[in-house]
């Protein structure tokens, strides 16, 4: 039985955007796997405005039917593949709006990162990192770090390196080991 449901959550909606073709091939080696249960989320099929709910997210008063929408898709989940371009030295609006209408739903769960840019997305990741801590999640360490000289073809055609599906699973492993004790956590304070 898999015990722990994990979402890769495509982090950009921009028009032509790299992040479809990296979270289809992390989500196609993640299916490999017989531990857990993965699914693809895209933040673009949500429509969400930015940020209109009246009430902070802490208050769980969700008053918007896309907010509604997302906070139950969110919810079911134990830990979280983000994965996720690098904006002019940071995360995408799109994914941090995302992820700022929500608040008990990201409690207590697990976060990993696939990223990529210029710089491999590295600087995306650590403003991530400080975000998600705020809504009291724990981001395992290891990431995968992809090249826009490198792992895509013209800055547009996604092909990896030989050694990235390795990393993939590495991180994978760690979300797994950090998903499976923050459940029990959870399911301790229920």
């Amino acid at each position: 039985m898999k015990t722990l449901r994990i979402a890769i959550i495509i982090g950009s909606t921009r028009p032509g955007r790299n992040g479809e073709a990296v979270a289809k091939w992390v989500y196609e080696i993640a299916k490999k796997r017989t531990d857990t249960e993965f699914e693809l989320v895209d933040i673009k099929d949500f429509n969400l405005p930015l940020l209109d709910e009246p009430m902070p997210p802490i208050m769980g008063q969700y008053s918007k039917p896309h907010t509604k929408t997302w906070a139950a898709k969110i919810d079911k989940f134990d830990a979280y593949v983000f994965v996720t371009p690098e904006y002019n030295h940071g995360v995408s609006g799109a994914l941090k709006n995302a992820i700022d209408f929500l608040f008990r739903e990201w409690n207590d769960k697990a976060a990993g990162f696939v990223s990529y840019g210029g710089a491999g997305g590295a600087r995306a990741v650590e403003q991530l990192r400080l975000n998600l801590a705020e809504v009291q999640m724990a981001t395992v360490r290891l990431q995968v770090l992809l090249s826009m000289y490198t792992d895509f073809e013209n800055f547009s055609v996604f092909k990896p390196g030989p050694t990235k599906e390795q990393s993939v699973n590495d991180m994978l492993d760690q979300l797994i080991g950090w998903g499976g004790a923050l459940k029990t956590l959870r399911k301790k304070s229920d």
